[in-house]
């Protein structure tokens, strides 16, 4: 453990510490602190079941005092540092403002990693693409023998780790919109920041779009001239008709770029034959051909383009190229969950937007049983009308956002001359046990929500994993 970590640990061995939102991050945050002998309060609005039973008993072992419902705020005036949860954004939240005004610093854990943190930051963020690319750069970093360490908003909290990182491993990390929100003048910039994509989301939880691409801005605007920027060279940032000021123009540090569109002066690209090439400045190297990616479409292909130019100088050609031949994709992204009486079911749980459910729709390239529906962010759902009238049989919809998706759909020009069937139920289950009852042998049958999962489910994991143990339950 290095000095800066331990002098954090000490630090707080005479303060009070609380975790508000006991989420995927905060959880493991809170059991690390009460384990290095702070005092921890765990904070949430729900109650113990909600959080989970056996988590809530793992932290009361360790001393951790529970604040739970409706009145969970209350012990904030007693607190000397607070965590907010990733997804509780500070200009919303009141209570953020009164903490500040007593003098208590609010922070997240992802702030204090990026602090912390003596090894290699690689950082990925965008609208679409992220969880997927932040994987790509794992497994070639890993493939190619380096000790890395995976986390953020892939699910995974990093903070813990700082006890066993050292300044030569690499941390890989997904940040969110909400987890940058408030990273500005980051202490340990990301020595690689990569920007997927920019595309409107998340107005359910930001106050504008300009905050939303502010946020996503602040990947890169505090980097220094040795480091390095990854920026899409297909995406030109209109949003709404409304051009944002071009991100290339923000880059402190080297910049390349990729594309699967046309060459790019230095970053990856893919070439009308299919080769993915790296030019370095016009030194070209073949580095795969998109045939060679086991996981389909051409989003993927895209995604690899992008780790590509993350890792060119960490990770050798044929060690990309040996991930590409053999990853077959991550957890909740186009999943293949199981073959049941010649249907084949696929978990797409991750796609909580738009965009990525027409990224899947074309990767399928054929017409699909498909079930939609979830919590709202605010999304406009008419850009992935024209895919769904074109690439589904049956669309199932359920949740919050089932008569919006209809409406979306039935007021398209294009649906009266469709063959679609639409059906509308409550929840996820019955919306799969509608699809399997319409479903023939050779079909495919996909949870492709276009929405979170916030109406049925604590998060996009917990509906997919939902997904999966039902469709495994269905017998021989």
């Amino acid at each position: 453990m290095i000095k800066e970590v331990k002098d954090f640990l000490e630090n707080l061995k005479d303060k009070k510490v609380a975790f508000v939102g006991m989420g995927v991050a905060n959880v493991p945050c809170a059991k690390w602190l009460a384990e290095n002998g702070v005092t921890v309060y765990a904070c949430d609005g729900k109650d113990k079941e909600f959080i989970g039973e056996d988590i809530c008993r793992e932290l009361e072992e360790l001393g951790v005092h529970f604040s739970l419902g409706k009145n969970y705020l209350d012990v904030l005036p007693d607190m000397d540092l607070v965590f907010r949860s990733h997804g509780i954004l500070p200009f919303q939240n009141k209570w953020i403002g009164e903490c500040i005004e007593r003098g208590q610093k609010v922070t997240t854990e992802m702030e204090i990693f990026f602090k912390l943190c003596p090894a290699k930051i690689i950082a990925v963020t965008g609208s679409n693409g992220k969880t997927t690319t932040t994987t790509l750069i794992f497994k070639m970093l890993e493939a190619e023998g380096n000790r890395v360490f995976l986390g953020g908003n892939i699910g995974k909290a990093l903070m813990p780790e700082l006890e066993n990182i050292t300044e030569n491993d690499i941390a890989v990390v997904e940040l969110s919109s909400f987890q940058l929100l408030t990273m500005g003048n980051m202490v340990n910039k990301p020595d690689v920041a990569v920007v997927t994509n920019i595309e409107s989301t998340h107005l359910d939880h930001h106050i504008s779009l300009d905050e939303y691409v502010d946020a996503k801005r602040n990947i890169l605007i505090y980097q220094n001239s040795n480091q390095k920027t990854i920026l899409n060279a297909d995406c030109d940032y209109s949003i709404g008709g409304k051009v944002y000021h071009d991100m290339r123009f923000d880059v402190r540090g080297k910049l390349s770029e990729f594309s699967i569109q046309h060459k790019v002066a230095n970053g990856a690209y893919m070439k009308e034959n299919g080769d993915i090439v790296y030019n370095d400045n016009g030194i070209e190297t073949v580095v795969m051909n998109k045939d060679d990616i086991i996981i389909p479409g051409m989003h993927n292909v895209e995604n690899y383009c992008t780790a590509i130019t993350a890792v060119w100088g960490m990770v050798k050609p044929k060690t990309m190229k040996s991930v590409a031949q053999s990853f077959g994709g991550v957890e909740h992204r186009i999943e293949f969950v199981r073959e049941y009486h010649g249907v084949k079911y696929y978990n797409d749980s991750i796609a909580t937007s738009p965009s990525r459910v027409v990224s899947g729709l074309k990767a399928f390239n054929r017409e699909i049983i498909m079930i939609c529906g979830g919590s709202d962010k605010g999304n406009d759902f008419c850009e992935m009308v024209p895919y769904i009238l074109k690439y589904v049989k049956l669309l199932v919809l359920n949740g919050a956002t089932a008569n919006r998706i209809y409406d979306a759909v039935t007021s398209d020009k294009n649906y009266k001359n469709s063959s679609i069937k639409i059906m509308k139920t409550e929840t996820m289950e019955e919306a799969l046990m509608l699809a399997k009852e319409n479903a023939e042998s050779g079909d495919i049958v996909s949870l492709c929500p276009a929405c979170p999962a916030f109406d049925q489910f604590k998060t996009f994991e917990y509906r997919g994993r939902k997904f999966k143990e039902l469709v495994n339950g269905f017998g021989e």
